[in-house]
């Protein structure tokens, strides 16, 4: 069974900074590329930043400079460490693996972890 969980989600001020962890279990952890996404309220689902299976990443870019995704493909986990937090940054944010090696991917998600930032 395939399991992705969210965890280091919760309330901080603008301009401070989380960690987000994504515990995967029931996957090759090394052959998914890996992202989070993140959700806010009245808006759609959006890709934050994501880590392919040779760690190459890539962000959108309103996070750019203040985000970074690692992975660790021994603990089969995913990071999300966010600094300089904004109000906008409110969001529920989620992990996804996507496993490329068929047509189309096959994609898992974590069912979220609620980031507030407040002002």
């Amino acid at each position: 069974q395939v399991q992705l969980v969210e965890s280091g989600g919760g309330l901080v001020q603008a301009g401070g900074s989380l960690r987000l962890s994504c515990a995967t279990s029931g996957i090759i952890f090394s052959l998914n590329d890996m992202g989070w996404y993140r959700q806010a309220p009245g808006k759609q689902r959006e890709l934050v930043a994501f880590i392919i299976r040779g760690s190459s990443t890539n962000y959108v870019d309103s996070v750019k400079g203040r985000f970074t995704i690692s992975r660790d493909n021994a603990l089969n986990m995913v990071y999300l460490q966010m600094n300089s937090l904004k109000p906008e940054d409110t969001a529920v944010y989620y992990c996804n693996a996507k496993d490329r090696r068929r047509v189309p991917p096959t994609e898992y998600w974590g069912k979220g972890t609620l980031v507030t930032v407040s002002s």
